[in-house]
């Protein structure tokens, strides 16, 4: 392994207790798809799916995490981190997502987890990142009621087998994501285009955080979080129409997800009535307290009314074909540098953020965690890279000058990855993959982060 110095750190400095991470998910890495009793996921049949993935991959291998999770947790030893988060597959665990639960899927993460320990790297296990059944996937998924007691039943046997060694847990991974862009315009797995008829999606997710939440209560976990993604929206102008259209698109791609966990009722009545009941019972369980919230920031959006006679927003913004009936449209932001994947790169927005979230939650927002932050750029030689986690933590660093609570930070990603829709053309990894030979090579940002962490280390 290259253990020569990127240039040193002059990061300002964090507590001594602040968590500091890498984040991964299974379905991204893992691969062993047919192995170890796994079932399908909806990932493996939405990949499978021709023109489905833009350069024709699938994650039935990925980067082979089920086999090289060793060499992987000696990255992270070596890395420096306090913790790592990896989510556990929902198939593995429970091939048909209800049911009988697999024991070798368990195994796995029981193994992964005493790797960690054994590393000094602090296991924190999110619960769900999109991986759903297939079998659930194929009676409804999420836009069912079931599937967040089944979801419930899969996080009392995780729990079961790993609590005694599993300190912090996530529940779900950005619910918003997954009902945007798998249910509503079905760009992700499980590829529905239902539009405003995907809310039961995110009622659900919400309703199977918290049922999840009660089972791991449960089972004496003390520290539960969520990994909400968030970030500002910008009106395109102060005309009418663009305020009312980028409103619309921060109730729906922020407060819908934040205000029922933390003022356990939804932003606007008119939405609540459009979801499954009983909304009202079913609230008290999503809203039950939570020990940290976790925000995935990644950049703000520019949001304006659709142009007449226009397609509604940019054919791909971001990677995000946006459909015409949509009553709103993201604009591009410029003046600010832009990641491999076009991505404005624009820390100040997150420190705006945070400042907004503490100003609009008060004392009903818990400790922040950080649990995603990152860009795509390729080469080995990312001082991109280096430039935006530097200048994304100044900016965390300020907001916590401000008064904001945040007790940690995790990089997307360890390594290179299926990066979804974008399959392996993406690269937001700290190690990269060569995907003929998947061998780890630390790039230059890795050894950056890690000189970095090595200097917070010596206060």
């Amino acid at each position: 392994m290259d253990t020569t110095s990127a240039r040193p750190s002059s990061l300002p400095r964090f507590p001594r207790n602040f968590l500091w991470g890498v984040s991964t998910s299974a379905q991204q890495i893992e691969g062993a798809v047919g192995e170890g009793g796994r079932g399908r996921s909806a990932w493996d049949v939405f990949a499978g799916e021709g023109g489905r993935i833009k350069d024709g991959s699938d994650p039935g291998v990925a980067v082979d995490h089920y086999h090289r999770y060793r060499e992987d947790v000696g990255l992270l030893r070596e890395l420096g981190v306090g913790a790592y988060r990896f989510s556990v597959a929902w198939p593995r665990v429970v091939p048909d997502g209800s049911g009988a639960v697999n024991a070798a899927g368990l195994d796995f993460y029981d193994r992964l987890v005493d790797a960690l320990l054994a590393a000094g790297v602090e296991p924190l296990p999110t619960l769900f990142h999109w991986d759903t059944p297939q079998a659930l996937e194929e009676h409804g998924g999420w836009l069912r009621r079931e599937t967040a007691e089944h979801f419930a039943a899969y996080a009392d046997a995780v729990a079961a087998r790993l609590g005694d060694r599993v300190r912090r847990w996530i529940t779900l991974n950005e619910p918003a994501e997954l009902t945007l862009l798998g249910y509503g315009i079905g760009q992700h797995a499980p590829g529905r285009q239902l539009v405003f008829d995907a809310l039961p999606a995110a009622h659900h997710q919400l309703l199977g955080h918290g049922l999840a939440v009660q089972a791991l209560r449960a089972r004496g976990a003390e520290s539960i979080g969520i990994a909400n993604s968030h970030g500002p929206t910008w009106r395109a102008s102060d005309e009418e129409a663009d305020a009312a259209a980028a409103d619309l698109y921060d109730l729906l791609l922020n407060r819908l997800f934040a205000e029922p966990l933390l003022l356990g009722r939804y932003p606007d009545e008119g939405l609540a009535a459009m979801l499954p009941g009983p909304v009202a019972e079913d609230l008290k369980v999503i809203s039950q307290p939570l020990d940290w919230y976790g925000i995935n920031y990644y950049q703000p959006t520019v949001v304006g009314a659709p142009e007449p006679g226009g397609s509604g927003g940019p054919t791909d913004f971001g990677g995000v074909r946006i459909p015409s009936e949509l009553p709103f449209a993201p604009r591009e932001i410029e003046g600010y540098p832009r990641t491999d994947f076009g991505w404005p790169v624009v820390p100040e927005a997150l420190t705006e953020l945070l400042l907004t979230f503490r100003e609009r939650y008060g004392a009903s927002l818990p400790p922040v965690m950080i649990t995603e932050n990152g860009c795509a750029y390729n080469g080995l030689d990312d001082h991109e890279r280096i430039a935006f986690l530097d200048g994304h933590l100044r900016a965390l660093h300020e907001a916590m000058a401000a008064g904001v609570d945040v007790r940690g930070y995790f990089v997307w990603s360890l390594m290179d990855n299926f990066e979804w829709a974008e399959g392996y053309a993406r690269r937001f990894g700290l190690v990269h993959i060569d995907y003929a030979t998947l061998a780890r090579t630390p790039k230059a940002s890795f050894r950056w982060l890690r000189d970095a962490l090595r200097d917070q280390a010596r206060g």
